[in-house]
């Protein structure tokens, strides 16, 4: 559900992953970028977001395996 999210709106995805400061930035250089490249650099905030939640999603299964090794 959040990739999806993550190509409609990148900065309310990245702000589900966990990163406020990060989504507050990235919508501060998104909203014109769209403006102003009539959607040329939406692409990039997609891959961004993108690799956030695939990172997110490592972590949280590295922190389960680590619990389970215990």
């Amino acid at each position: 559900m959040n990739y999806l999210l993550a190509l409609l709106l990148p900065p309310i995805s990245i702000l589900l992953t966990g990163r406020p400061i990060l989504a507050i930035f990235v919508f501060i250089i998104w909203v014109p970028a769209i403006i102003f490249s009539g959607g040329l650099t939406h692409p990039m905030f997609i891959l961004l977001a993108w690799i956030l939640i695939f990172q997110s999603r490592q972590d949280r299964r590295d922190a389960r395996a680590l619990r389970r090794d215990d």
